[in-house]
This record gives C-alpha cells, structure tokens and sequence, in this order.
C-alpha cells in the first residue's frame, strides 16, 4: 500500500548538479533577479526620455507657429545647428532621389513648380525599402523576415523573403538551353575523347559490339559472369579493362575458364604471384599464355608451371625480369619440345646467350622467337639462333652492340625460310646484311631494319631491284638516316633510306604493302614523293602509312598519297612542317597537323 503521508520538510527535496554557467555567474553576483532589474531600468529610462523629446517637441512647435522671432531668440545655438544640418542633409537627399531612375520615369509628368517637385521627390524618399537588418513581412507568404541588401521587391511594391524571391527570379529568367558540344575537333567536353577514338583508329559511329563491350567495361564491379561470350568479345573485353587498369584478382575471374585454350592479360601490374598460380590451376588446356606488365611472375610461378601437365605452345612475357636464368633453363628442358613461340620483352639480365644456345636442343619446334629490350644477349647470342633450323620469324633488339657480321651469319643459314625479320636499334650494321637479304631471303612478308646509322642509299636500291622475295606486306625503315649534329642536312655520301632508294622499295613492294613507316628518313625528297604517288600510281593495299619527320612532304604530296591509296585510313605526317592545310577525305585520319583544328584530323571532304 503506497505511503500518501506529505513530506513534513517541503525544502528537502533532490537538486541536481550545477553547470559551469551558472558557478561562473555566482562568482560574478549575477543572478536572474539582477538581470531583470537593469533591464526593467533600462526601458523605463528610454520611455521617460522619449516623453520629454516629445514635450520639447510639441512646445517649440507652438512658439514656432505664433512667433518664428521669439523662438529665434530663445533657442539655443546648438538647436539652430541641428536644425540647419537637418534641412542640408534633406537637400542633398532630395537631389540624390532627382537623380535616381525612379524619379526620371516619373519627371515628365510632374508640373513645372519646384516645390511640387521636391515634395514628390520628399514622398519618394519616404516610401523606399527599409534598409538592411531591419524586420518585414513577405509580400507572398506573410512570413516575418530580416531585409537584406539582396532581398527582391514584390510585384505590388512590397519585399520578398529569400524564398519567394527566388521563387520570382526563377520564373523571370528565360530557360537556358544546354550547349550543344559536337563530336568533332572543334572544342568542347568530349574534344580529348574523341581524339583518343580517332588515335585507336575509329571513325565514324560505333558498332553495337564495341558499345556492349564499353557498357559491360563500365560495370565490370557488377558482372559475375561472361557467359558463352565468343573469344573475340572476350578478348575486347579483356583489352578495355587492361586500359583503364581495371584488371586485378577480382576481375581476373570474369577470365578463368577451364576449358580455356588462350589467356591474354594485357596489364598484370595488378596480379600476384597466386594469381598467376590460380591462371593456371583452372584454365588446365592452355595452349597460348601471354602476360604483360607481368612483374610478378617468379621462379616459383615458373616451377609451378613446370610442374603442371600444362605444354604451352606459345609463351609472351613482358616485364617477369625475376626469373633467374637457371629457372629458364629448367622451363625449358621439361617443356621445351611443344614450345612453338617465344616471345620476351624486358627480361634484362637473366635471359642470356647460355639460354638461346640451349633453345635448338630444348625447342626443336620453334618457328617464332622474339627478344626485346634484353642487356644479356650479344653477338655470340645472335650466331646460335642461326641453329634454329624451323625458326620463321625473327625479332630482336638488344641493348649490347652487335656487328654485321653476326646478322650476316643468321640469314646465310636460316633467310630461306623467314616470314619476319626485324631488328630494331642497330646502329653499326652495314649494307652487307641488306646483300644477305637480297641474296638469301625468297619467302619475307614483313621487314623492319631500324636506327641505322651505315646502311646507305645504295645498299636499300641493290636490295629491292631484281630481288626475287615476294612483295613485301610490312616494312618499318625508322630512322634510317645520316646523323652528324655539325652538318645534319648535308647527305654527301647518301647514308640512310634516300629517295633512290625509297622509289625502289615502292616499285618492288608498292602494290601488296600493307603498312610502310619511314619515319625520321628525312633525305627522301620532294621530287621522290611525287613520282611514287604519281597520278598513274595506285597502292591498293595500303592501310596505314608514316612519314614523320620527312621535312620535304608537302600538302600536295599527303593530297596524293589520299589520292594513291583508296584503301589508306592513317596518315601520320608529325614534323613536317610544310603540311598546312590539307583536304582529308572522308574516312580517313591525318595525324600529326599542328593548328587550330587539332593534331588528329578526321576527314570529312567527298
């Protein structure tokens, strides 16, 4: 039963803790009681003042109106002041409401009498705004605000608050159409997009393919699967996240496919050594394995390699310069004899002369071997691949010199039956390798000789004239050229890819090429371009050309090769200064043109 009987001390009751505040106030004898009081003294100080000026007020009116003389003579000195300050500072009001554009619109309609005019003007000044920080209310919606000097006016002469002058401005304002950015060269957000299109040889409008395959690059977070997508969608795919360096250990899975026969991991920067190990665990039918950027592609990945069931046929690697040579040469004693293609690209030290020497006994199969950016291999090198006995194509660009003779040597034993050569960077070869080619070499579709510093023009007419290989498909000749910084133009002993040179070339391979760079062989005349793209000259084949740096191409030269090459869709013409402007036709692609419209030119003439 609950105790009702009341509490015989009514002042014991329960308080709680005291705040910093009000300790603060107490230790400054302040209190609620005081506060109200000055303010209490305070209001009844103003009311009383505001009576008296009032009093004061209404008397010296008074005075005023029966005797201006008397009140002359009994008002003060400082009474006279204020009140001739007031009448000039009415004065210079009323001028200033004269000058405003409210009192102009209204002046013609005002009679002539000054008077009238200054108390129309006395009423405008009256009437204005209240100033800023003073309380309104809203025209619109009643609502009490603070003025500020960016309140509106309403339509029947009151204020607007904030939101209702917003509400006017927006409805005032004319709608702004978005601006139209076209796709083209001229300017504007998707200029930089369009050009990198234009570069990666895209012209015109999309296909559905390369759209789904942009939308499914978008969302790649969100797919879980490609389905039974053809391995050349696959591949598109693979290539648009290895772009955007969206390639890493989850997207990786999109890829894996047991009864997958090529992976292609065109970026791997992203990937582990276990993910390299998962590659191989599930996709167990893998013929092609190519990895770029594939930094971490080890020993221990190697022997994992060795120690599946796995034959690759073709190996690309590009960047694993952690594999040690002994490693190497394990791969291939135990997976050697199904090997048909390697191809590696920055290995450095580790992949040496030992290991080309073992690649005729490890690699009977061999028909395409590719060694770029290697600091190990050197001439000896270069001899054993000349045991290769099945070798058909050939790439190599080393960074230790190497001599003619070892090129020479090559090309004596194994030139029959080559598809490719290619030899970049070679700066001390001599017109004897190009005596072997044009001696040894019957079956060539493709043939890249560059930074030759000693092969002459001499040398490349002895090449092509009366050569009995088959039209060439793909020549790179970059660089070709005389170097020497006191006399650069002056060519006396025709070093380099000239325009004799260049004329046979094109009246041997002209009509199957495919693909032709001359970049940098700036010897090549003007008179020389004329004649091979004459107008009874046609190069049905050709698709993609460079003449870089050929300081005697002109518009009339690039406006013949348009003319030539029906089937031609990039032209890149950077460094020739003499290529101003220039009708590109339609569908085809002119790069390099330093104006306004932009380096990358799509053609847009009939």
């Amino acid at each position: 039963m609950a105790d009702n009987t009341p509490n015989p001390n009514p002042n014991n009751v329960i308080r709680g803790p005291r705040s910093a505040l009000t300790d603060y106030l107490a230790s400054q004898n302040i209190s609620a009681h005081s506060i109200n009081s000055s303010v209490r003294a305070r209001r009844a100080a103003a009311n009383a003042a505001s009576d008296e000026a009032a009093q004061a007020s209404g008397v010296q009116n008074e005075n005023e109106d029966e005797n201006e003389e008397g009140d002359e003579a009994t008002t003060s000195a400082s009474a006279r002041q204020a009140r001739s300050l007031k009448r000039k500072k009415q004065a210079q009001a009323i001028e200033r409401i004269k000058e405003s554009k409210a009192y102009k619109r209204y002046k013609p309609h005002l009679p002539s009498d000054e008077e009238e005019q200054d108390d129309f003007a006395l009423s405008l000044l009256e009437s204005k705004e209240p100033l800023p920080g003073q309380i309104e209310n809203c025209e619109e919606c009643q609502k009490r605000f603070t003025v500020t000097a960016y309140t509106r006016k309403g339509p029947n002469g009151g204020l607007l608050c904030p939101k209702c002058g917003k509400l006017a401005d927006d409805k005032k304002a004319p709608k702004k159409g978005k601006k139209k950015v076209g796709a083209g060269p001229a300017g504007g957000k998707g200029r930089r997009k369009h050009m990198s299109q234009l570069l990666d040889g895209q012209v015109g409008v999309k296909s559905l393919l390369a759209l789904c395959v942009e939308t499914v690059a978008n969302n790649i977070s969100l797919a879980e699967d490609l389905g039974h997508s053809s391995p050349e969608v696959v591949d598109r795919i693979a290539r648009q996240l290895s772009k955007r360096r969206l390639l890493n250990s989850h997207t990786l899975n999109l890829f894996l496919q047991p009864e997958a026969e090529d992976m292609r991991v065109y970026d791997a920067a992203l990937l582990a050594s276990a993910d390299y190990e998962r590659i191989l665990q599930i996709c167990s039918n893998l013929k092609t394995l190519k990895l770029r950027n594939a930094i971490q592609f080890r020993d221990n990945t190697m022997e994992y390699l060795i120690s599946r069931h796995i034959v690759l046929e073709d190996l690309y690697l590009h960047g694993s310069n952690l594999i040690t040579e002994a490693c190497w040469e394990r791969y291939l004693m135990n997976k050697g004899d199904g090997l048909k293609a390697l191809r590696v690209y920055y290995t450095d030290k580790h992949f040496s002369d030992k290991i080309i020497r073992s690649l005729p006994k490890y690699c009977p199969s061999l028909t395409r071997l590719k060694v770029c950016h290697n600091q190990e291999v050197s001439d000896q090198g270069v001899r054993y691949i000349a045991n290769l006995k099945h070798l058909k194509h050939l790439g190599l660009q080393l960074i230790k010199q190497t001599s003619t003779a070892s090129y020479v040597h090559v090309v004596k034993s194994i030139g029959k039956q080559l598809n490719t050569f290619s030899v970049r960077m070679i700066p001390d070869v001599d017109d004897r390798l190009l005596q072997a080619l044009h001696e040894h070499c019957i079956s060539l579709t493709k043939l890249r000789i560059t930074h030759s510093e000693f092969m002459t023009d001499e040398g490349f007419v002895n090449l092509f004239t009366g050569w009995k290989n088959t039209p060439l498909k793909y020549i790179d000749l970059e660089l070709c050229r005389w170097v020497d910084a006191t006399e650069p133009r002056e060519n006396k002993g025709l070093v380099g890819l000239c325009s004799n040179g260049f004329q046979a070339m094109m009246n041997h391979s002209g009509k199957r090429l495919k693909k032709l760079s001359v970049h940098g062989c700036r010897h090549i005349t003007r008179e020389a371009f004329e004649s091979v793209f004459s107008s009874d000259s046609e190069y049905p084949e050709l698709v993609d050309m460079e003449i870089s740096f050929c300081e005697e191409v002109t518009d009339l030269v690039v406006g013949s090769i348009f003319r030539c090459c029906p089937k031609l869709k990039k032209l890149n013409v950077f460094g020739c200064m003499k290529v101003r402007d220039v009708r590109v036709p339609r569908g085809r692609i002119l790069v390099g043109v330093p104006n306004a419209i932009g380096m990358v030119i799509e053609g847009t003439e009939d």
